[in-house]
């Protein structure tokens, strides 16, 4: 029997640290609820300390999830800890994660203090974490380049105080995978009592070999891996769970390891935390990407239909990417949309499905095949952004060769109308300057993409934005057959995103 690693999921928590990824507590909940479904073994929601909003979000999500450990992030200060514990004392399976930096240069630059009272700052944090519960985990930001003898030191001490899971971050992509390998089996050889912990990794990609780094020690006998889907997070990313889970999956002849991951999940999960952040996935992204099962070459293809697996190592419906999807349409049902829904991960109430059902009737009478793609994007607009200040009543735009670009928007902002009009370059540029008048928002569009959710002519546009104001960075997305609706509603999400930054002040964000 093989031995099964651990998959600690920090989408949620170092995710979330993406520039302009917020999202709001709904936003949280209903991906927390899909992490489940996807088996991961550990969910760290959030870092309570850092805000109200974070603390609320991972308190909510404790009370939740049943199958999967809930933890909340929390630096060595008995402050940080308490506000963990209180967000996650009602979970199922509580688990506190505290961390402190242990490279010179961050104990010389940013804690200031010694070695010694780093070792003692450890010791007493994980023994005040184990007051609450058995389950804490301890980690050493900056890791890899930490001193290896004082790294033993530390994680030493973190389990004679009673840690039962000892991370070792490459906290800022610094490590190659040899190096990184030869570093885990250095700890695990002269840390005295390492057998009574889990060794757990947790690796940046800003030199793109966070997966590889993570594979090289799991192979070298780490038995977690902190991961996160499509690799988002701080600067470049993290570890991507689903390329860890499927060379895991894929290559078990050469790392005899196995994982508790549903991989039928994982492309749905991908796709769901790209509606929600607004990050779009790259189109050569591994496992996930679009052209991930896509064959150009005519090589390829002849090989192909001779035999998929001359050049497919995976088949895509083990990650949930079928080529049969049903597809609905304007006479499509009730109850054939409900039961579609449940399929995709998405388990609504009977209002929500009545909400859901009368947006699709109206989709349904602007294009002729309504996919999974459309039908995500109902759901995020419909549901998952029921809390938002700005909403988008009316548009109307008069654009032209001959005409001076004008838009006319209603919008409700707080559950009271306002309506007005203005002029711009083009009909998106009259849009935008009409919302911005509307909201009175000072924000920079940093930038604006277009892309289609589907193919075909009658696809919905999908618009991202990226927008900036006073220091605080947000994304916006918005989907709709007309592109110059879809740009307004991605305008308008951005906004929320940013109205929900400043209602929601981070104090400090955790890097591991």
């Amino acid at each position: 029997m093989t031995e099964q690693v651990i998959i600690f999921d920090t989408t949620l928590r170092d995710g979330e640290q993406s520039p302009g990824a917020s999202m709001n507590v709904a936003e949280k909940m209903r991906l927390a609820v899909q992490l489940e479904k996807l088996g991961v073994d550990v969910l760290e929601a959030g870092f309570p300390a850092a805000s109200e909003g974070d603390h609320e979000a991972v308190s909510q999500i404790a009370g939740k999830l049943q199958r999967t450990e809930v933890t909340g992030l929390a630096r060595t200060s008995k402050g940080d800890i308490d506000r963990a514990w209180e967000a996650i004392h009602h979970a199922s399976k509580p688990r506190i994660h505290t961390f402190i930096a242990t490279s010179d240069i961050h104990m010389d630059y940013k804690l200031k203090m010694s070695r010694d009272e780093v070792v003692k700052s450890t010791a007493d944090a994980v023994k005040y974490a184990k007051s609450f519960t058995d389950n804490v985990e301890f980690s050493a930001e900056d890791g890899s380049r930490s001193d290896r003898d004082f790294l033993c030191k530390v994680f030493e001490a973190a389990i004679e105080a009673g840690a039962t899971t000892v991370n070792l971050p490459d906290t800022v992509g610094y490590a190659i995978p040899e190096e990184f390998s030869d570093l885990v089996k250095y700890v695990k050889s002269h840390t005295p009592n390492i057998n009574k912990a889990v060794f757990s990794v947790h690796c940046h990609n800003d030199l793109g070999l966070a997966t590889a780094n993570t594979l090289s020690a799991i192979n070298a006998g780490a038995r977690q891996a902190e991961v996160t889907i499509n690799g988002i997070g701080e600067r470049a990313g993290n570890t991507s769970l689903e390329e860890v889970v499927m060379a895991l999956h894929t290559r078990s002849n050469f790392l005899s390891v196995s994982t508790g991951i549903n991989t039928q999940y994982i492309y749905p999960t991908s796709r769901l935390v790209s509606m929600i952040t607004g990050i779009i996935v790259q189109p050569n992204k591994a496992v996930v990407g679009a052209n991930a099962f896509a064959h150009e070459a005519g090589i390829h293809q002849d090989g192909m239909l001779k035999n998929p697996m001359t050049y497919e190592i995976m088949e895509p419906e083990t990650i949930g990417l079928s080529a049969n999807k049903l597809v609905l349409g304007k006479h499509s049902g009730r109850h054939a949309l409900h039961s579609h829904l449940n399929t995709l991960g998405y388990d609504l109430s009977d209002e929500e499905i009545n909400i859901v059902f009368a947006k699709f009737k109206e989709l349904a009478d602007k294009k002729k095949n309504i996919l999974d793609e459309d039908l995500e994007a109902i759901v995020t607009e419909k549901i998952l952004r029921t809390a938002d200040i700005f909403a988008l009543e009316y548009l109307h735009v008069i654009a032209g060769n001959t005409v001076l670009p004008m838009a006319s928007v209603k919008l409700t902002i707080n559950g009271r109308s306002v309506q007005g009009a203005g002029y711009g370059n083009g009909p998106i540029d009259a849009t935008y300057n009409t919302i911005a008048k509307l909201t009175g928002t000072g924000s920079e569009l940093l930038r604006f993409s277009v892309g289609a959710l589907t193919s075909g002519t009658d696809a919905q546009g999908e618009v991202t934005v990226r927008l900036r104001e006073n220091g605080l960075v947000a994304l916006g997305k918005g989907a709709d057959p007309d592109i110059i609706t879809a740009s307004a509603k991605a305008f308008i999400n951005g906004l929320n995103r940013l109205e929900y930054l400043k209602a929601h002040p981070v104090k400090e964000a955790a890097v591991l």
